[in-house]
């Protein structure tokens, strides 16, 4: 088995890295920037759009309101960039906003941040990978035609992808990332030139279209309210901010530093791209809605179910290089390889949060455990597992899995920034140094503002799209926290028994008083012997056989030969009408203990250990039934007794083969050592000693 998996596993993620190798996987900024920041950068791709289809509620007449709710996004993403960049430098361990909000609000704080986070990295990748598909398919509809099994494909592919270690992984995504960005700003620079230099026209595919308003006349609480949902859907843009503050870890040293300057220059980057979509789409008359086949119209009729509407900046793509030209096509191919790869920033700040919270005990400790390749492997495939169970949900939709989207990486800004202004006002009751105190104050400044800006926003968006599909984020926040809460508590209760161990007690208080040892018996045969040899020299106060009698003419047989040939072992029958044999073995080990409770059972089990995944199907099972009983019965101690069949040495014969042959992981696992006897004496065929205890009970 080792061999048929380990060879695929090789194929698909690489040879496994030794622990030392870690600071090789160390990310400068020039990677770091796509790895970490590939989702607020291509969240450009369909944030404008989603402010368009909102507003377009009320007419295309309503598009006039986007500059201004462009200005408030604008503003927000700059305040939200700086006060990351105060986290960076306070907090540069990798804990993000959970360490900020359990440090300085508590650990409920934190483990509510800790939701919110999860459930935002899962949407992420969903959201990321569905307009994705949905961009693509502007270009080929057969993307379109078949949308989820797209995009499970290729959160499966990413997967592989992640697997295979962060740097590897950033230095696939570095080039489409540039391509996109750069596609981008050519676009807006030549949109420009054309426009305002050669005084061209540019018009979008859509420029004709009339949009059929569902609401007419809005003013007052209707328009704000409007404006506000407008708002909130644009404020997709800002996701993935935080994910560098998550990622510190990753970055070279000084990390706090480049982490601060790869901040800022995303910031930079998606403020300009977002204004300049924005400006284009208004510019080169785009028309949006939110059911596209029923609200636009073409003189006068509805385009119909067969109408695919294309993002925003495909159209304004078209208006600006020509619809199927060179450049669009390069530009549309980049956009949704980098929405497919915006998705690696959930891949690389979920594993790491995850494996924070499992080390806090709030997750199971698998997570904090890295894979072969140095990544957090179990966190990986747990982020995939949900996203394609959420695209499946949803039939790839990202019009409807937006609506879900944000409401949980706005409960992170807003309670991380109210953490950092606890945090400045604890470190300036102690700090005299007035140049120090005047950073501080500064520092406290923008986290103040930043506070109650995200938490402005957040109001909003808990009141615009709550109805919308928000409250399933929630919902998937507070089983999150529900469960890490049971889990740590688990955690917790379990340290505690255990700690009682170390107490200082009595050693007549915690020895037992006798030793009652039994070896299960179903004929004669060298395992049966060799378990009674092992067991004699345990030197237990009472040592028995123990059989079970399903069939009497077996059990007549039995006896006649262990009487032959003289073992000094009583044998003991126990009667099993119903053909039970786990039963009978329970009951009478429990009757033992409840005559003598200060006094140990030990239980030896023969077994057979062979070769073959298969052979395990016909052997053992009685074994594996009577431990899995008796590891809840206290008091109760169970030894396996291996016999090693022939096929049992072909397989080590195999593995000893492979490790001379250093097969990829083997620097991981080490190579397989025969064992003394092995070498030197060689025993009788087949016989090779061994024994396991495992001690279920207390």
């Amino acid at each position: 088995m080792s061999k048929l998996t380990d060879l695929p596993k090789r194929i698909l993620i690489g040879r496994a890295l030794r622990s030392d190798k870690l600071g090789e996987t160390l990310l400068p900024k020039r990677i770091a920037l796509p790895v970490f920041a590939s989702d607020p950068l291509s969240s450009v791709a369909y944030a404008p759009g989603q402010v368009m289809i909102v507003l377009s509620v009320a007419g295309a007449s309503a598009y006039h309101y986007s500059p201004w709710i462009t200005i408030a996004i604008v503003v927000l993403m700059f305040t939200v960039v700086a006060s990351y960049r105060q986290n960076v430098h306070a907090y540069p361990s990798g804990g993000g906003d959970y360490e900020v909000a359990t440090t300085n609000l508590g650990p409920k704080a934190g483990l509510t941040v800790a939701s919110a986070l999860l459930v935002d990295y899962v949407l992420t990748v969903a959201v990321s990978i569905s307009s994705g598909v949905e961009n693509l398919g502007s270009a080929v509809p057969f993307f379109v035609e078949n949308k989820t099994l797209c995009a499970v494909g290729i959160i499966l592919l990413l997967t592989l992808m992640n697997l295979r270690g962060v740097r590897e992984s950033g230095k696939l995504f570095a080039i489409p990332t540039y391509v996109f960005v750069g596609g981008v700003f050519a676009m807006i620079l030549w949109g420009a030139y054309r426009g305002l230099v050669l005084g061209d026209d540019m018009k979008a595919p859509t420029a004709g279209y009339e949009v059929h308003a569902e609401q007419t006349g809005l003013a007052g609480f209707a328009l704000i309210f409007l404006l506000l949902r407008a708002f909130s859907d644009g404020c997709a843009a800002l996701t993935g901010v935080e994910a560098i503050s998550n990622g510190v870890p990753a970055f070279r040293k000084p990390k706090s530093r480049n982490a601060a300057t790869t901040l800022a220059l995303m910031g930079g980057l998606a403020v300009a791209m977002f204004v300049g979509i924005i400006t284009l789409a208004l510019a080169t008359n785009v028309k949006m809605a939110e059911n596209p086949a029923r609200d636009l119209l073409k003189n006068g009729a509805p385009l119909g179910a067969d109408y695919t509407q294309n993002p925003v900046i495909s159209q304004v793509a078209a208006a600006v290089f020509g619809d199927g030209s060179f450049f669009f096509v390069v530009l549309a191919a980049a956009t949704a390889l980098v929405l497919f790869l915006a998705a690696n920033t959930a891949y690389n700040g979920f594993p790491l949060l995850g494996s924070i919270l499992a080390q806090d005990r709030y997750l199971p400790r698998q997570l904090h455990t890295r894979g072969d390749r140095l990544a957090f492997s179990n966190g990986i495939v747990l982020l995939a597992s949900a996203a394609a169970v959420l695209v499946y949900l949803y039939g790839a939709d990202s019009t409807r899995l937006i609506q879900l989207y944000i409401v949980g990486v706005f409960v992170s800004f807003t309670l991380s920034q109210t953490g950092m202004v606890r945090h400045w006002n604890r470190h300036l009751a102690t700090e005299r140094n007035p140049n120090t105190r005047r950073r501080m104050v500064r520092a406290r400044a923008i986290n103040t503002f930043g506070a109650f800006f995200t938490g402005l926003v957040l109001v909003v968006v808990l009141l615009t799209k709550f109805t919308h599909g928000a409250w399933v984020a929630l919902l998937g926040m507070v089983i999150f926290y529900v469960t890490m809460t049971a889990i740590r508590r688990h955690y917790d209760g379990v340290s505690e028994e255990l700690a009682a161990a170390t107490e200082q007690l009595d050693e007549e208080e915690v020895r037992p008083s006798r030793v009652h040892s039994i070896v299960l018996v179903s004929k004669v045969h060298k395992p049966t012997l060799r378990a009674l040899a092992y067991a004699k020299l345990m030197r237990s106060h009472r040592l028995e056989a123990l059989s079970i009698n399903v069939d009497p003419a077996e059990t007549k047989a039995l006896q006649t030969v262990w009487h032959e040939r003289g073992i000094d072992v009583p044998l003991k029958i126990l009667d099993s009408p119903y053909r039970e044999i786990t039963r009978p073995v329970i009951d009478y080990v429990k009757s033992l203990r409840r005559e003598s409770p200060r006094d140990v059972v030990s239980v030896f089990i023969p077994e057979y250990v062979v070769g073959h995944w298969y052979e395990h199907l016909l052997h053992n099972q009685s074994a594996l039934r009577l431990k899995g009983r008796l590891l809840f019965t206290p008091g109760v101690m169970v030894t396996s007794v291996p016999w090693q069949l022939d096929s049992s040495e072909l397989a080590r014969k195999r593995a000893r083969k492979r490790a001379e042959w250093n097969a990829p992981g083997a620097v991981r696992r080490g190579p397989v050592i025969p064992p003394k006897r092995e070498r030197g004496e060689k025993g009788a065929k087949g016989e090779k000693p061994g024994v396991t205890s495992q001690v279920p009970g207390r």
